[in-house]
């Protein structure tokens, strides 16, 4: 058997080969770049003080993140259609599989990121202009970009990339305007004794949540395989040039952060590239780096905004008891699908608590990539025949290491945070019981 069996469909022309090798990195670095690295340095440094852990923290999440990113490269080119997880799980092993994890990324997976990064704005906006309350702030950000997606609007990419484009050069200016600085505490990014037992450490592997979040995008990289020029070159040396400036630029950064701003102004703070910012390039200078970063963070909004409705819409369509979620409106906007996500954030939003939502957040995302790079193995030894015009290098190294990697994370989140954890594998549970009451559609079975 060389390929697998595929619902009876219109053919119609593949998609044109028009991305480079320049823009397949561009496209991966300006994935994973999000809220995160902005987000993430305060809640590591109140179990973790060592420097040289603290910047091991983002190297072993990007190693992770290339692992993950190579093994959906090899998926996306044996399984080329779109849907992601939801595509892969019902392929490798049994649609309900499939649905789950098509619930948990139509559900939180796409409302948690506007969530914590409506969090953010409102605090970052806080610090800016002195104004406002940061929970006020949150809400009146996602109401107000929800408002523009059930119109008549359509947020052009153009604004996605100039956001991201600012957002690289302040990263740059920060990492270069350091370099005039002087170091603000004694803090040594050498290893020195006691660095591999705070590795090896519980606290370590939950801080990596932090750091797994901030990665997070790696695995929608290798969905525009089919329209890359030679993807079986292309695909992986753009995966590995794009996590790799990315696994740089967040090391250079975070160790900018702890070598200009001290720890204890940091610690638990989430506004951190702010703090930050005020000690690079003083009170104004770091205002200005905290309003670059709320243009960012409404664009991350936007994006999250737009993009997680359509997953609901197409499992509305597929599904007769998610029906009502796959109605559009005469604009063709799914107008039940975006309320409901809109409802699904300001509930997160009322937690008020980043660091609980991503602790929930993350179990079952992680869960869902986690049997999704396990079926790289599965479909290697169930249908070696299969047509793979892209195989992961080094295999089975990356897949096995991702794997363990991500159950470490997974056991001492389960162990540490237990009521967060089982939270976001009862998501994913739900997901899957729903399956068997959400049958398909009679005229999607034809």
């Amino acid at each position: 058997m060389t390929t697998l069996a595929q619902p009876a469909t219109v053919k119609s022309a593949p998609p044109k080969r028009t991305i480079g090798f320049v823009t397949a990195c561009s496209i991966v670095i300006a994935n994973i770049i999000g809220t995160g690295v902005f987000t993430s340095l305060g809640f590591q440094l109140t179990d973790i003080q060592s420097g040289f852990a603290l910047l091991m923290l983002w190297v072993v999440g990007g190693v992770a993140a290339l692992c993950g990113a190579l093994c959906y490269g090899e998926l996306a080119a044996a399984l080329p259609r779109s849907g992601g997880e939801y595509h892969f799980l019902s392929q490798i092993y049994h649609p309900a599989f499939g649905f789950m994890a098509g619930f948990v990324s139509a559900t939180v997976g796409f409302a948690a990121p506007v969530a914590l990064a409506a969090m953010a704005f409102g605090k970052y906006f806080n610090g800016v202009f002195g104004v406002g309350s940061p929970v006020a702030l949150s809400f009146v950000a996602v109401w107000i970009v929800a408002a523009f997606h059930l119109g008549n609007l359509q947020v052009g990419s153009a604004f996605q990339n100039v956001s991201t484009l600012v957002k690289l050069l302040l990263i740059g200016a920060m990492i270069g305007g350091a370099l005039f600085v002087p170091s603000k505490q004694p803090l040594s990014f050498l290893p020195v004794a006691g660095d591999k037992a705070s590795i090896l450490s519980g606290a370590f592997a939950v801080a990596l949540v932090y750091v797994m979040y901030s990665y997070s995008g790696w695995n929608a990289a290798a969905y525009v395989t089919s329209e890359i020029k030679r993807p079986e070159k292309n695909v992986p040396r753009s995966l590995l040039a794009g996590t790799g400036v990315v696994i740089l630029i967040y090391v250079l950064l975070n160790g900018v952060f702890l070598a200009t701003t001290p720890a204890q102004e940091m610690k638990g703070q989430l506004e951190v590239a702010l703090v930050a910012g005020k000690h690079i390039f003083g009170e104004n200078g770091g205002r200005f780096a905290g309003a670059v970063i709320c243009l960012g963070l409404i664009s991350a909004i936007s994006s999250m905004t737009w993009i997680g409705p359509r997953v609901t819409m197409s499992m509305g369509e597929d599904h007769w008891l998610l029906r009502l979620l796959g109605r559009k409106n005469q604009h063709g906007i799914p107008r039940n699908a975006v309320l409901l996500q809109l409802l699904i954030v300001n509930l997160l939003l009322l937690t008020q608590s980043f660091q609980d939502v991503v602790r929930f957040t993350q179990f079952s995302l992680l869960l869902c990539s986690l049997l999704a790079v396990l079926g790289v193995i599965v479909l290697r030894c169930t249908r070696p025949g299969l047509t793979r015009p892209y195989r992961v290098w080094l295999y089975p190294f990356p897949p096995v290491l991702f794997s363990l990697i991500t159950i470490w994370i997974m056991f001492y989140l389960l162990r540490s945070h237990t009521a967060e954890s089982l939270a976001g594998l009862g998501t994913a549970l739900l997901g899957l019981l729903l399956y068997f009451c959400a049958g398909k559609r009679p005229d999607r079975l034809r």
